[in-house]
């Protein structure tokens, strides 16, 4: 595994980081789930994200993880990052959801127990929530620090406007803004200034979703499968997305990706890690395999002017996002 410097700071992170959005839960199969994890950490990934509503149902992401630590990882504390977030709709009630100082408190404190940790190492406010002032919620994430309740802290899909305002604010504050958190991919790449407004403020970045939902995939090459995500109601990428644009655009990426001797998905996480402001990649998984095959993309990141070139003009006639 190969580690970066986080923004302007001493904190090293895994070039890949193991998320626990999808396939952690409490609906799906525990064993698989703690077989993933550590096979994860004895491959050097380690940076785990986690969020407070994963699962599902919600939450039940936080207390697998908090199963696997207690019962396999508990004397390797010290070797690992675990991060969470808060932010989405949570609990019932006006305080289960947004970015107030109330909801943020409240979160870490059952996060912190559902896992049964200490402290995070870092901790997130999950989205801008549009109501609460700024102030409010990066002086919730500064306390949160103070108290020991996590070592840094870390902003996740803020508004350009908000963004420079968060790190204005926690610069001031001296906490800091460790990491900012963006959904950045080949095929969404509207929060490119977002990237760079961080690099600028010495905040280090995490991509999720690099693969686009299972886009960059061999997935969709041939349609949409009835067990995939964009066939299920209730998932994140919606079946007018799988465009015949997009498909296509898939398939010339993998045909590049072949002459590079890559899979698609190995070529569009190196495509993210080739990245100056990218600090790290968080990667999902369903299986061991998957987690296998993700981290082949470290041993060829880096691309020929005329590769970066022709990816560009594959992807030029695809929006800037889903």
């Amino acid at each position: 595994m190969e580690y970066s410097y986080c923004g302007k700071s001493g904190l090293m992170l895994p070039k890949l980081s193991l998320g626990l959005w999808h396939n952690f839960g409490s609906i799906d199969s525990f064993d698989n789930a703690r077989a993933m994890i550590l096979h994860s950490f004895e491959k050097g990934i380690t940076h785990f994200d986690l969020a407070n509503n994963y699962g599902p149902e919600p939450g039940s992401a936080e207390v697998n993880f908090g199963r696997v630590m207690c019962r396999d990882l508990k004397a390797h504390r010290d070797e690992m990052i675990v991060s969470s977030k808060a932010g989405h709709r949570m609990w019932s009630g006006p305080y289960g959801d947004g970015s107030s100082r109330k909801s943020l408190m409240a979160s870490i404190n059952q996060s912190l127990q559902r896992t049964g940790l200490d402290y995070f190492d870092i901790f997130y406010s999950h989205r801008y929530d549009g109501v609460t002032p700024i102030e409010e919620t990066m002086e919730a994430l500064v306390d949160i620090v103070r108290q020991g309740k996590a070592l840094y802290v870390g902003i996740s899909k803020y508004p350009l406007a908000e963004q420079q305002k968060c790190y204005d604010y926690l610069k001031k504050s001296g906490v800091g803004c460790l990491v900012s958190q963006y959904r950045h991919s080949m095929f969404d790449r509207v929060s490119s200034p977002n990237l760079d407004m961080a690099m600028k403020n010495g905040s280090g970045v995490v991509c999720f979703s690099p693969l686009a939902q299972g886009l960059l995939t061999d997935k969709y090459l041939k349609g949409i499968p009835p067990n995939s995500r964009a066939a299920k109601p209730e998932g994140f990428l919606r079946i007018d997305q799988v465009t015949s644009e997009r498909i296509e655009a898939a398939g010339k990426l993998r045909e590049l990706a072949l002459k590079r001797s890559q899979t698609l998905p190995q070529m569009a996480l190196a495509w993210l890690l080739n990245k100056k402001s990218v600090t790290s990649v968080i990667i999902g998984s369903s299986s061991i395999g998957q987690i296998d095959d993700n981290l082949m993309s470290l041993y060829n990141q880096s691309f020929s002017d005329d590769e970066l070139k022709e990816i560009e003009t594959i992807l030029a006639p695809l929006p800037d996002c889903l």
